[in-house]
């Protein structure tokens, strides 16, 4: 039997994977609203490309799906910080403040992955080594 017509042709967006997902387990949106902790309208605007998740509902939409589609290889060590603060649903701000750093602080190693100030190394490498977890 062929997808139905709501079935996503591509998966270019966050929306596009979740219904997809959505549409193979047989899942209503208002159900993975719930699921995500948003209303049935957002999820929605989500599907149809109308916008994007916040950052907080991430960790939620990465359950669901039980992958991550915007994992992109990860090279350097800005690249993984960033990662592991999206996967988390954290601003930079939310993380900064976790770690006891400046979030100016924070935004210069996601760009640049240096960490140049000797007692922010080990904030450093204890984050990387977080990555898994």
């Amino acid at each position: 039997m062929p997808p139905s017509e709501a079935y996503p042709k591509a998966l270019k967006s966050i929306g596009d994977h979740l219904r997809k997902r959505r549409l193979d387990l047989k899942v209503f949106q208002k159900d993975l609203a719930k699921l995500i902790g948003v209303d049935e309208c957002t999820v929605t605007n989500w599907e149809k490309g109308r916008s994007c998740p916040a950052i907080r509902f991430k960790p939620n939409i990465l359950k669901f799906l039980g992958y991550d589609p915007i994992q992109q290889e990860i090279k350097s060590p800005g690249q993984q910080i960033r990662q592991i603060r999206r996967v988390r649903g954290l601003s930079i701000r939310k993380l900064a403040l976790k770690l006891g750093i400046d979030p100016a602080t924070l935004s210069r190693w996601e760009k640049n992955g240096q960490v140049t100030i000797k007692r922010h190394r080990s904030i450093f490498v204890d984050l990387l080594a977080q990555r898994n977890t």
